[in-house]
């Protein structure tokens, strides 16, 4: 078990330091600053139309989403 609760530490601390970066750079954890997401629909690289992200309801700011967390 030591493993596996090493490796649920890492991904902790990892989602943790994105969180932090994310919320210096003012932008939200979910999209990255874009404020919507798109989804490939085969291996082809064909997109789907984008829609907004709903961490941040589209605006892209790390405020935003920390107000609907």
């Amino acid at each position: 078990m030591g493993l596996l609760d090493a490796y649920n530490q890492w991904r902790e601390l990892r989602y943790e330091n994105h969180i932090a970066n994310m919320q210096a750079q003012n932008k939200c954890p979910d999209c990255n600053g874009k404020g919507y997401h798109t989804f490939p629909v085969n291996e082809f690289v064909y997109y789907s139309n984008p829609y907004d992200c709903p961490g941040c309801n589209g605006s892209g700011q790390f405020t935003d989403w920390n107000e609907l967390k």
